[in-house]
């Protein structure tokens, strides 16, 4: 199946110099990690909780429908 994520810069480059320098494919990475993450779900480890960070602001500066936001967002990315 393929579908689109969006991964932080640094840590898409880490994973590529760690898929190329193990002779993987980013693919076998992704999917090793999310495997092992699920794995250990599984035996009753302690989910990841994301800590809350919040930021001074008045939230998103524009006036458009979340159509106009996505498109914008996804401008030049192919989608």
């Amino acid at each position: 199946m393929k579908t689109t994520v969006d991964i932080a810069t640094p840590l898409f480059q880490e994973a590529k110099q760690y898929a190329s320098a193990h002779g993987l494919s980013l693919r076998q990475v992704i999917e090793t990690g999310l495997r092992r993450v699920l794995a250990a779900r599984q035996v009753g480890a302690t989910p990841f909780r994301l800590k809350k960070r919040t930021f001074k602001g008045q939230g998103i500066a524009t006036e458009a429908d979340w159509p106009t936001v996505r498109r914008q967002i996804y401008e030049g990315r192919g989608g």
